[in-house]
């Protein structure tokens, strides 16, 4: 299995996003993008973000989001590989309301 890590910034935040070519799809860490969604001003407050989310939505019963995250090893600022949440672009929360 072939994975290619890139780097691509929004708005000057970096999303790590991963090319699998065994499952030809991109998958997109998931904090990375909340941080930039949510303009948190870093990684921290990003996956504190996230993991207050993923914490609300299996109170509410609402697992598919969470259930669908896929995680791979990733490289972070401090050079170390983490298991993060990773998604495909297909992933989505089935027509529920995320708050």
């Amino acid at each position: 299995m072939s994975r290619e890590l890139k780097i691509q910034a929004f708005d000057d935040k970096q999303v790590r996003i991963v090319w699998d070519d065994e499952e030809q799809k991109y998958y997109f860490s998931v904090t990375d993008v909340v941080g930039v969604l949510t303009d948190q001003p870093d990684a921290r407050g990003a996956s504190t973000y996230w993991a207050v989310l993923k914490k609300r939505l299996k109170q509410e019963g609402a697992n598919e989001l969470i259930t669908n995250c896929k995680q791979l090893k990733l490289p972070a600022a401090d050079g170390k590989n983490y298991s993060t949440d990773v998604a495909d672009t297909e992933q989505h929360t089935q027509g529920k309301m995320v708050r």
